[in-house]
């Protein structure tokens, strides 16, 4: 698809304003949570069982329906690639970085992935598939120049496309995130995006592209997407870092567990309801999830 094509289908869908709450359907009746579970040396902790957790929403502790340690859940995932003036010098080796991640990551008869770049909007350079070689040819062929539209991306891969497989507790979904977390051009707020990540049970993996060794804006916007989503931030310094950053997350992929839970009460208002997940008296274990979920509307 041409360009200026792609772009004319978004401005009459994606980056048009948000579609009505009933075109996102939740099933409030049921909470889906993937997570991880580390020690403070950062080694997964794979042993754990259903009694090992505690789950509240509102101060108040659920009871657990459902529970896998899954390493083998088929994944969806978003890549998106700033291509940005910002990351000229060091474009090269992000691209080289996402190729090897897409060749370790993907099983192409399970995982599926799509590749997104963002400059002054974002563009589909590959749609959901397993082919690795189509992959890898779409994220070789991109090049830098223009504004950044990060959110605009992002809001685009979580509804446009990581949420077509259901149901949605079969998938493991997640966005990579590479570039420098600043945006100038989308038409989405870092809100909006943020909470069609959260609709779409997708977890966030940021890798910055900002080397300067000072943290910028834009590398606490790439931190709080990671924090909220139940993902992780990346900083490499230097290029090189990089590879290590997309092994840590193909890592993570396959060390989570999976539970869902009925909310007690339940409440069907369209609100963004907090969870907190512990493991019982382990003080030392750290779990990485999402903050909470988006109810929908009765």
């Amino acid at each position: 698809m041409k360009r200026s094509d792609f772009l004319h289908c978004l401005g009459a869908a994606a980056f048009a304003q948000a579609p009505p709450d009933n075109v996102i359907v939740l099933d409030v009746a049921r909470v889906n949570m993937l997570f991880s579970v580390s020690d403070k040396k950062g080694r997964f902790v794979t042993d754990l069982t259903k009694d090992d957790f505690v789950i509240t929403e509102g101060k108040k502790e659920q009871n657990i329906i459902e529970f896998t340690a899954e390493s083998d859940l088929p994944l969806r995932l978003g890549i998106l690639v700033d291509a940005s003036n910002s990351v000229r010098d060091r474009f090269r080796f992000q691209q080289e970085a996402a190729v090897e991640f897409v060749n370790q990551v993907i099983r192409p008869r399970q995982d599926k992935a799509v590749i997104i770049s963002y400059d002054s909007a974002a563009e589909l350079v590959a749609d959901l598939t397993g082919d690795t070689e189509v992959l890898a040819k779409a994220i070789r062929g991109l090049r830098p120049g223009g504004g950044t539209a990060l959110f605009d991306a992002m809001f685009y891969a979580s509804r446009d496309k990581l949420m077509q497989d259901q149901p949605r507790h079969k998938f493991r979904r997640a966005m990579i995130v590479l570039g420098d977390g600043d945006d100038n051009s989308s038409r989405y707020t870092r809100d909006q995006a943020l909470e069609m990540a959260h609709k779409a049970d997708v977890v966030l993996y940021t890798i910055s592209t900002n080397n300067s060794k000072l943290e910028k804006e834009g590398d606490k916007v790439l931190r709080y997407f990671a924090g909220e989503t139940g993902g992780i931030p990346f900083f490499p310094f230097q290029v090189q870092d990089l590879a290590q950053s997309f092994e840590n997350i193909a890592n993570e992929l396959r060390h989570q567990y999976n539970v869902i839970y009925r909310p007690e009460p339940l409440k069907a208002d369209g609100l963004y309801h907090r969870v907190d997940i512990k493991v019982r008296d382990r003080k030392e274990l750290i779990v990485r999830a999402r903050k909470g979920y988006y109810a929908p509307k009765a």
